[in-house]
């Protein structure tokens, strides 16, 4: 199944917290449900991601591992 989204954040190589800020920064500029799709690295990123995104009330829609990194779905609130 091909996910659309509304905008693409690749923020692969980008350490935590750093990452999770410039999603959060993304998704605070997009219109209400929009979707953005985020791609970080595996490891410490797609474990601290996730609760960020909850934290702020952001939906995380779908993940999907994508080789050595993850590709998020997210509606922003």
């Amino acid at each position: 199944m091909k996910r659309i989204a509304d905008e693409v954040l690749d923020l692969r190589g980008v350490a935590c917290p750093a990452n999770s800020a410039r999603a959060l920064l993304r998704l605070e500029s997009m219109a209400s449900g929009h979707i953005l799709e985020a791609i970080v690295d595996d490891g410490e990123p797609i474990e601290l991601l996730p609760r960020a995104l909850d934290q702020e009330g952001h939906e995380l829609v779908a993940r999907k591992r994508d080789g050595s990194h993850w590709r998020l779905w997210i509606k922003a609130k």
